[in-house]
Parts: C-alpha cells; structure tokens; sequence
C-alpha cells in the first residue's frame, strides 16, 4: 500500500464518526492520515482528509472559517443537543417569524456557551467523558463569530425550521440549534447538520469515502501545493530552495503571514516572518 501525500476532499456520511472514515480509507490513501476538523457521527458534509506528509499542514487548515446545513427540531430537547441524546418533549410550538426574531439575535461576535456532549477539556479531561460518568458539566463559553444565521424555511407542521450558518472556527451548531430554542421558548435541537463548506474548499466538490477508495487521486484529491489555497504563494529560485530545505531563513519580500514556498511547481514548506526573516516552519520537501 503507497502513502499518499496531499488533501482528500471526502463527503462523510452519517453513522460513522470521522476517526471512523480515516480507518476506512488507509487501503487506498495509506496508515498517515489526519483530519482538519471532525464531524459528529450524525453530521454528513465536508471533511478534509490529510495523507502523509500532508498531515503537518493541518494547523493552516483547521482555523478556517465554516459553512453548514442544518434543520433544528423545536418543541423538544436534547441531553447532547443532537438525535443521539435523550430527547424531551417540552409541549411548546413557535412559528417562523418567531424563529427568524431569534436567530436575527445570534449573530455577530458573541460568547457561545460549550455543549457538555463536546470535545472539550474541563480540567484535563473531555467534558463528553465527564457528562458520561454523571458530573455536572459547565464549560467556560467562548467567544465565537456567526457570520450568517439564515431561515431557509420552517415547517409548522413538524416544528421544523432549515437554517444556513456561515461561522468562525469552534462554533458549535448544536448549541446554535438549542439557543434559537430558548429564544422561542419552545426548545430545540439539531435534527440534521451538514458542512458545506471550509474555507475555499466545498461538499459539492468532495466524494463518498467509496468512491475514494475506487479512485484515491480522483478529482477530489489536491496536491499539497493546492492544499493551502487562502495561503499567498512565493517562488523560489534553485538555491533558495535548497536552504529552504535545510531550514535556513530567508530574506522576507513583503511577507506579513504564512506563505506557501514552491519550488518548480512544487510545494517546500510553508514560511512564517519570524525575527525579520521568512523562517520554513513547515518542511515538506
């Protein structure tokens, strides 16, 4: 089995968690994959898989902004604010307009409180395997950006609402989902979540983890030099490379951020201004 090297843009179905569709795609894309951001296993949508060296360029890709696809179920809750908690009906409706009052109200800078069901460390220790053991969970909330909170339709009938969300890195859109609830005061929850987008990169441009398996270098695959596209580009000449490769600085030529450095076509390593120079921090080769 060849390890390859570059970013696969896979469309994660529901059931299987992200960890899950890494495992199943090392037969076609090697044992050296890595993630730029996980789905929860009910999510579908965009994941952006990272192969071999690749996987070093993860940090340039999970702070990326996001865009998702959901329908929020309201006159009920959730323990983890998704279909896999234990859901409560409440006995409450709302109505669109009282739907679209609320989530006018959820945009902007705002701290968002963290879902106990979530990822994130209470101490040392993940707040999701502390609401397991029964402990009352109370993350810190932490400041986010809701670009967008969109009401693409609402369902009176099934007290279902279809919302766009355009957001900054760690929003969670479950928590979005049971804040419009409050906000009705008639409850809810994420029914179904998609991501769409990340960064430059779009679902309708990725494949079914089958499909990559039949075809790892399909038209899904992006080399690493096209793994970073939001990243400025500079060109280097033969010896720059060459010290490039060596991990010496270069002179800085206007470079303000991180910047790709390609060397006939090919991508070296990503450079950081550093100590007024354009310092490699990122190797590939």
């Amino acid at each position: 089995m060849a390890q390859l090297t570059g970013l696969v843009l896979v469309d994660k179905p529901a059931g299987p968690s992200s960890f899950g569709v890494l495992r199943s795609l090392r037969p076609a894309l090697g044992t050296k994959l890595g993630h730029a951001g996980t789905l929860d296993p009910f999510a579908t949508g965009l994941l952006l898989v990272l192969a071999g060296r690749a996987t070093r360029l993860a940090t340039y890709l999970s702070g990326l902004d996001k865009r998702y696809e959901a329908v929020v179920q309201f006159g009920a809750s959730s323990t983890t604010l998704d279909p896999e908690g234990d859901i409560e009906l409440t006995g409450a409706v709302t109505d669109a307009d009282a739907v679209a009052a609320a989530a006018a109200g959820l945009t902007g800078e705002v701290l968002q409180a963290v879902p106990a069901a979530s990822a994130a460390k209470i101490d040392g220790r993940r707040s999701y395997a502390r609401m397991r053991a029964g402990e009352a969970v109370a993350a810190p909330p932490r400041p986010v950006r809701i670009d967008q909170l969109d009401v693409r339709g609402f369902d009176d009938e099934a007290q279902q609402a279809r919302i766009a969300v355009a957001c900054s890195k760690g929003t969670y859109v479950r928590q979005i989902a049971a804040d419009l609830g409050e906000a009705t005061g008639a409850g809810a929850y994420c029914l179904e979540l998609r991501r769409t987008a990340v960064g430059e990169f779009a679902v309708s441009d990725a494949a079914a983890p089958a499909a990559v398996l039949d075809e790892p270098r399909g038209p899904w695959f992006r080399g690493p030099a096209d793994a970073l596209p939001h990243l400025p580009v500079r060109d280097l000449a033969p010896p720059e490379a060459e010290a490039v490769r060596h991990g010496r600085a270069l002179e800085l030529d206007g470079e303000t951020g991180p910047v790709r450095l390609l060397a006939g076509g090919d991508l070296v390593a990503i450079g950081e201004p550093r100590d007024d120079a354009l310092r490699p921090v990122v190797v590939l080769g």
